[in-house]
């Protein structure tokens, strides 16, 4: 019998006589029987109960439910496992010992293996279904295998078998981890009481789980898919099939919500404030209060990690020295023993690199997590802070929105990156210690050399990183400014078009990038310093090292000895070059937490109680009001007869009747933060349902009296008193709970939108009521402007409102304030914005009818005195102060002399309106019918070119190789074949370095030539591999750089020279992100990338072909490990990229919510929407963390299957090497493989993350790439320039023949056969309605539109032969919107430095501009700020006219020039025109008729053709005739 259970040495194997104890293959046997017991009742269990209900069924929350001691149980179930690989090792060693086989040795071992294994699944499966009444086998099972082992352990110590041998302590080791699995199971039944307990406790599971929304489960899950993200597997696996969108992400645990970790910081950083109210609160003792638990608890898993990291040497340097040694042994082996073992050693390094990589995955996990609920606290404590920031702090410029930004996208991410990196600040000083003492151990005093080289190198990194801040500092100052140049020149494309000015603007933005692009050379030669460092020292000091070594010691090392040595200093390199980096970012730390400590301590506004008179304010006034929302009733109730009843009309109440009083300010001085008072002794009252307006100068103080009296100026004196009372006129209480009293509809003078619908900007959170919003849109007036919008009322409006004109944006805030329910309405100067028309609609249905029927009080801040004979009350001021107040009769009547200056003002103002306003209903919803004609075709063709670009980018991912070589070949191929060359060759260096370590280790001898011949060949070697380092990391930076150089130059040539159509159909903002977001990451992001892939992926590949190389077998196994990185990468990056774009897309609408709020503090305070918006606040930031939270986790998934999949290869690796030993394998060659072997854990997972964000990177590329194809205008005329007459065109003469025009050749033609003769210096006005083809035809005038048929004569030539730069710099436009740009005022006038400063002057004083420039400091030279902001529309568009007469062209072509302007400036514009103008040909395109009344000819124009085309007075006589009827409209 070969296989005995308990050996055939002699007979008493199987006697019992001594009893049966004595016998020790019996108590091997008895110790066989808990496992098998354990098997026997659970395989049914687990294969009936849980087969018929898959594990799917459950309810989500109830698989969470852990019992008590979970965790704990996890660990001891862990560590028995590995006890019984020890005790099965060491079974099966004492049996090779023996003459015949003893299974007795280690099949209990096995049993006891499977049967605990076995437990946990049990386990779980009973968790899962929460039923733990089964809990009971597993606790009859460590009952039986506690007193199984303890009998085994008492009868060693009997026979003398003590600690020395290795069979004891594993016995020993069981004995106790049964123990403390018996204690657990018993911890479970005392808490649950499922058993022996008459009323076994009811659980319920966390809150958070009863929500099936929380999808985040890591803290929920069990220990083992905690450890190794098992838990994503479902979500990483199906973003294959359907992309990962914020739905499938779910909602955070309530315990990493924005808020919960806010009341933490809040309590801690409050806290100290109680304790000591004379210091400033420290924000680091607050962070640590609240988050040090789980610093300390990543700095634990860290600790545990490194220390475990030093097995890898160890593990190698005991394989190497023992690999062959023959064994011969006794019956019990000692503890050492096992330890000298291979195969043992290979088995223990798997186990320690599993551990030690799961635990540093613990820490990263830990520490990402904290770092990420601190950041919602910060931004959350932020938000809080800005909702109290005094509004002088915002208005006197202490606090810039840019620093409000600065603060939440920069500081908060600063704060959390350094709190990711924390745990490396005292984990690394520990593991370089740990190096250096066992480099020590191996090698004496020559590694103290070789560390010392790693030491005095560090210091230079870190000179390095601070080198590379400075730079980057630089490099962003210069892609600003260029930025800034860009969207200048895109935001004036059409000037710049229409001038013939393309190239001087292109000029100027290739200069700065020049400068930009300096600075990326020295940012790219840093970069390669540090990375060339990174790869140099390692080799340095092995160099070093081993020559030391060789002249201290003749003998050399061993080869297990040098290759612990080279892994160890592998290891070491890894903190010294973090170390650098760490103490950057906690440099930055330290500033970054300045900066918040003097944002937390700054200003706030005084406390809220001024609001609401003397009774303090219910608890309820953020939240929503239940009251319900009320319709407006046109017809009267009961209640307004009454009141018109008690008050028979609507008379001045005498300032005696004081319990009418809403808003008393009594003694008032006011202040903006300075000392001086801005408004100064004010006593005023604002009557309870009635119209008061505030009238003055400019700067008089009338926005800053509405703030003062809303709380937000800085009282010196005085108090604001708020009426808290209902109107005495009202007898219906009912009436007065519907209105919040609390909140105040404001308006303010800077229009304030949210990044929403219109919808949305209008109820702003009020419950929606149909016929109310019906009537406030009415009541402004927005229908019209609704209905053109691409989606009505559902359109989102841009960031800060840009798709919509001032005047939209300015009717839709007053919308907002009438729409409110609120008893009082503050507008602050609503018609600035408004034409007359508009106004005066909003005046009688809004503010009249709407507000006043309603009997709210408002107050009206205005400068259209018209509207005087409204009001109830009047307050006029003077220089901050009040200097009159009344009725406009009391005022007619005490001061005369204002009365008379209002008066001439107000005729001024007001010309006959009613009849004005009939006509001009009718004529705008006509012209807005025709509008929305013509915008639906251009509408149709846009959508479909969003529709395309879209699913472009949605493709699900497959590595794009075209792109890539896009890239690389922009690049240039000198450099690419340089780069892959200098790679190869580096790479082959190095393995040759460590292959001659190997030989040489292997061949001492006593030769000291030999030797030394060596050394020369390895000192060669080195020196070669380090010159390699360096040559390569300077490629790999300087080719992205010329890549970023030649990609940008394209672009920006491609833009500029683009059709006109080209800038209609693509939106600004989606130009701009290729020049700012996407240059960027060509410019700084992909060449590190690059560059970390590649030496990544060489690492890994030179490693797997050495060990091939060395041990063949190996390849065999490679296969499935290859097959099972392909799938891991192939999932992961696609996952990877979904929850990437996700981070990305959450985190705008926070840090535009974050400007918004700082914009519009005013308005939300005054409405009193407080707690709305932190609500807000609050769901974007979580929103915007469970992403980054995934990404993270998703991170965590992929870099525990890589090192899992690392540990394999080091383990297939060791166990090839010592199953082909025994052919007489070199020793010293295991060694290298296994060095090898051990890299490959580290760089596996940093293949797969850079070609993720690579693949990332490159869809910039690929943007950029798509914008390369567009077409250019065809410059090249068919004339040579050197046939035209440098004087032409000289008289101004144009002949239109049969002119057809299209924008476009797929889109209908927008002008049809157009005939027309124009004389020289004839005044030609063009009017039409909008989209009748006006515009276009002034285009065609420059050849911007594609003429496909008919032609333009300008004296003699056919303008579409000539070259454009030629047609278009003879030709000068005056164009609607007038157009600055940042620089001189001489600059714009004449960007081309062609004319003398007399010229520009005479044009100034043509455009009534002379005695105003000249005021400015600097003249001609004075700064003109962007897009012109610092001077007013009127006189911008006068500069336009000036430009325009700067150039000596015979004809001028204003197009609608005076349609954005008042009167005034337009009569100056007309006279011009006439005069300066007189010889020269003017074509003007007429918004308002009367402008071309004194004209010699008027073209009429509807729908591309020509109407009516005769002398104006001709055309007047026509009655029916459409110029007549325009001339009507508009008189």
């Amino acid at each position: 019998m070969a296989l005995s259970f308990c050996g055939n040495d002699d007979e008493t194997a199987y006697s019992v006589e001594k009893g049966v104890l004595k016998n020790g293959c019996f108590v091997d046997a008895l110790n066989l029987v808990p496992h098998v017991f354990l098997l026997f009742i659970t395989f049914p269990i687990l294969f009936i109960g849980w087969g018929s209900q898959s594990s799917k069924v459950q309810i989500h929350h109830n698989t969470w439910l852990h019992f008590p001691g979970h965790n704990l149980r996890w660990i001891l179930t862990f560590s028995l496992l590995f006890v019984h690989v020890c005790e099965f090792a060491e079974g099966i060693v004492s049996n090779k010992m023996m003459a015949t086989n003893h299974l007795h040795f280690y099949i209990p071992a096995f049993m006891g293996f499977v049967a605990a294994t076995t437990s946990v699944v049990y386990y779980h499966n009973i968790e899962t279904s929460n039923f733990p009444k089964l809990l009971l086998v597993l606790f009859i099972y460590w009952v039986l295998a506690f007193i199984t082992k303890s009998i085994k352990l008492w009868k060693y110590t009997e026979l003398d078998v003590g600690p020395q041998h290795l069979r004891f302590c594993i016995t020993a080791l069981l004995v106790i981890l049964y123990g403390l699995l018996m204690a657990v199971e018993i911890n479970v039944i005392r808490v649950r009481k499922y058993v022996f307990f008459a009323n076994p406790q009811k659980v319920k599971p966390p809150e958070d789980l009863q929500d099936l929304g929380v999808r985040f489960l890591q803290p929920f899950v069990n220990l083992l898919s905690k450890a190794t993200y098992w838990w994503m597997n479902p979500l990483i696996i199906g973003a294959h099939k359907r992309p990962i969108e914020l739905k499938k992400i779910g909602k955070l645990p309530i315990a990493m919500r924005a808020l919960t970790n806010y009341l933490k910081l809040k309590d801690a950083y409050e806290d100290q404030r109680v304790k000591d109210p004379t210091r400033a609160p420290s924000i680091w003792r607050s962070m640590y209060r609240a988050f040090g638990r789980a610093i300390l608890l990543s700095s634990t898993f860290r600790y545990l990690a490194d220390l475990l990291g030093f097995a890898g040497p160890l593990c190698i340097s005991g394989i190497v020295k023992h690999m062959n040694e023959l064994h011969s042994g006794v019956y019990f082996m000692s503890s050492s023993k096992l330890l000298q073992n291979p195969s043992v050693l290979a088995v223990l390094l798997f186990l320690a690199l599993i551990l030690q990589r799961t635990f540093l995955q613990a820490s990263y996990y830990v520490t990402i997590e904290t770092g990420i609920n601190m950041r919602g606290a910060l931004l959350a404590m932020i938000y809080n802070k800005i909702l109290r920031l005094s509004t002088s702090n915002m208005s006197m410029g202490e606090m810039t929105l840019g620093q409000i930004n600065n603060l939440v996208a920069i500081e908060t991410n600063q704060l959390m990156w350094f709190l990711f990196l924390c745990p490396n600040l005292w984990a690394m000083p520990v593991q370089i210690v740990m190096g250096v003492i066992l480099l020590y151990y191996l090698l004496d005093w020559s590694a103290l050399i070789g560390a010392s080289v790693i030491v005095l190198l560090a210091p230079i990194q870190y000179l390095i990183a601070t080198k590379l801040a400075d730079t980057q500092k630089s490099t962003l100052e210069h892609s600003t400014d260029r930025l800034k140049k860009t969207t200048e020149i895109l935001k004036g494309i059409k000037l710049l078009k229409l001038y013939a000015w393309e190239k001087i603007f292109c000029d100027s933005v290739e200069e700065t990038r020049g400068k930009e692009l300096a600075c990326l050379r020295t940012f790219a030669f840093y970069t390669s310093m540090s990375i060339f460092m990174n790869a140099a020292i390692p080799i340095a000091a092995v160099l070093a090292t081993f020559s030391v070594h060789h002249f201290t010691d003749k003998t050399g090392p061993s080869p297990s000895e040098a290759f612990a040595a080279l892994a160890l200093f592998h290891i070491l390199v890894t903190p010294l070059f973090l170390l650098s980096t760490v103490v950057r970012f906690a440099v930055k730390a330290l500033v970054s937490v300045q900066k918040l400590g003097e944002f937390l301590q700054s200003d706030e506004i005084g406390d809220d109680s001024w609001r609401n008179g003397d009774i303090c304010v219910p608890l309820d006034i953020g939240k929503k009001h239940p009251g319900q929302t009320k319709a407006i009733n046109r017809k009267k109730p009961v209640w307004y007869q009454m009141d018109n009843y008690e008050q028979p009309s609507r008379r001045p109440l005498r300032p005696s009747e004081t319990e009418d009083v809403a808003v008393k300010v009594t003694n008032g001085f006011f202040t903006w933060g300075s000392n001086l008072s801005t408004l100064s002794d004010i006593n005023t009252r604002i009557h309870t349902g009635q119209l008061t307006m505030i009238v003055g100068q400019v700067g008089c103080g009338k926005s800053s009296l509405l703030l003062a009296m809303l709380g937000e100026m800085q009282t010196n004196e005085g108090r604001v008193h708020w009426s808290n009372l209902c109107p005495p006129s009202c007898f219906f209480p009912p009436r007065c709970t519907s209105k919040n009293r609390y909140s105040v509809a404001y308006a303010a003078q800077k229009s304030w939108l949210l990044n929403a619908t219109v919808e949305d900007n209008i109820t702003f959170g009020s419950p929606f009521s149909k016929q109310r919003y019906k009537a406030v849109i009415d009541a402004c007036s927005l229908q019209p402007d609704i209905d053109l919008l691409p989606f009505g009322d559902q359109t989102e409006i841009g960031e800060r409102g840009i798709n919509l004109s001032g005047g939209q944006r300015q009717r839709i805030c007053v919308a907002r304030a009438l729409y409110q329910n609120t008893n009082i309405v503050f507008l602050d100067d609503p018609f600035s914005a408004l034409d007359i028309h508009l106004s005066d609609h909003l005046m009688q249905e809004g503010i009249l009818k709407f507000l006043q029927d309603d009997k709210r009080t408002v107050v009206l801040v205005t400068h259209k005195l018209q509207y005087l004979i409204h009001a109830d009350w009047i307050i006029a001021m003077k220089d901050g102060s009040i200097l009159r107040e009344g009725t406009l009769k009391d005022i007619q009547t005490h001061d005369v002399e204002l009365y008379d200056h209002w008066k001439t003002l107000m005729n001024r103002q007001d010309q006959d309106l009613e009849k004005r306003k009939t006509l001009r209903r009718a004529f705008y919803s006509r012209e807005a019918k025709n509008q929305m004609d013509d915008e639906d075709e251009e509408e149709e063709v846009e959508e479909e070119d969003d529709d395309n670009f879209s699913t472009t980018t949605n493709r699900r991912s497959k590595i794009p190789w075209k792109v890539c070589w896009c890239y690389l070949s922009s690049g240039g191929f000198f450099m690419v074949l340089l780069m892959v060359s200098c790679k190869l060759l580096k790479h082959s260096v190095i393995v040759a370095i460590d292959y001659w370590l190997a030989d040489w280790t292997s061949s001492k001898t006593n030769q000291s030539q030999q030797d030394s011949y060596h050394l020369s060949v390895f000192i060669a070697l080195c020196a070669a591999g380090i010159t390699l380092c360096l040559i390569t990391s300077l490629t790999v930076e300087f080719l992205g750089v010329s890549a970023a150089t030649n990609l940008h130059h394209n672009l920006l040539n491609k833009i500029i020279h683009a059709h006109i159509r080209f800038f209609d159909i693509t939106p600004l903002g989606q130009i701009l992100n290729r020049f700012s977001a996407d240059t960027n990451i060509i410019d700084q992001h992909i060449p590190p990338t690059l560059e970390s892939l590649t030496r990544s992926t060489l690492l890994c590949l030179s490693a797997i072909g050495v060990i091939s190389a060395i041990t063949p077998v190996f390849i065999i196994a490679l296969v499935p490990l290859a097959v099972a990185f392909y799938f891991i990468q192939k999932y992961f990056r696609v996952a990877s990229k979904d929850l990437q774009d996700l981070d990305d897309s959450t985190q705008l609408p926070l840090l535009c919510h974050f400007s918004e709020t700082a914009e519009g503090l005013t308005t939300i305070r005054a409405f009193r929407h407080e707690a709305r918006f932190k609500q807000r606040m609050l769901e974007l930031t979580d929103t915007n963390n469970t992403a980054y939270l995934f990404l993270s986790a998703a991170n965590r998934w992929l870099e525990v299957r890589t090192d899992y999949l690392g540990a394999m290869i080091v383990l297939t690796a060791a166990g090839a090497s010592i199953w082909t030993s025994h052919s007489g394998l070199d020793v010293s060659l295991v060694g290298l493989g296994l060095t090898y072997a051990l890299t490959v854990t580290n760089y596996l997972n940093w293949v797969v993350r850079n070609l993720a964000d690579l693949e990332v990177q490159m869809s910039a590329v690929k943007k950029v790439d798509s914008f390369l194809s567009t077409e250019s205008e065809n410059y090249e005329g068919s004339v040579e320039s050197s046939q035209v007459p440098d004087d032409w065109p000289k008289n101004g003469e144009i002949m239109i023949q049969d002119l057809c025009v299209r924008y476009d050749p797929s889109l209908k033609p927008v002008l049809k056969h157009v005939n027309a003769y124009i004389e020289p210096g004839q005044k030609v006005g063009i009017c039409g309605r909008t989209g009748s083809g006006k515009s276009s035809l002034s285009l065609a005038f420059f050849n911007m539109v594609d003429i496909f048929d008919g032609k333009i004569v300008i004296d003699g030539i056919d303008i579409c032969k000539l070259p454009l730069q030629m047609l278009r710099s003879r030709l000068s436009i005056i164009l609607q919107d007038p157009v600055l740009f940042s620089g001189s005022i001489r600059f714009n006038l004449d960007p081309e430095r062609t004319c003398t400063d007399d010229r520009l002057w005479e044009a100034l004083e043509i455009a009534q501009l002379k005695n105003m420039v000249k005021a400015l400091p600097g003249g001609l030279d004075g700064v003109v700020t962007e897009g012109g902001e610092n001077f007013s529309v009127g006189q911008r568009q006068l500069f336009c006219l000036a430009r325009a007469f700067v150039r000596k062209s015979s004809i001028l072509i204003m197009d609608e020039a005076t349609a954005s302007i008042d009167m005034a400036t337009e009569n100056i514009l007309q006279k011009v025109v006439m005069t300066a103008f007189a010889d020269r040909t003017v074509v003007t395109i007429a918004h308002r008729v009367h402008t071309i009344l004194t004209a010699d000819l008027v073209i009429v124009m509807k729908r591309g053709n020509i109407l009516e085309y005769d002398k104006p007075e001709t055309l007047l006589e026509q009655e029916d005739g459409m110029f007549a009827s325009f001339v009507r409209a508009d008189m």
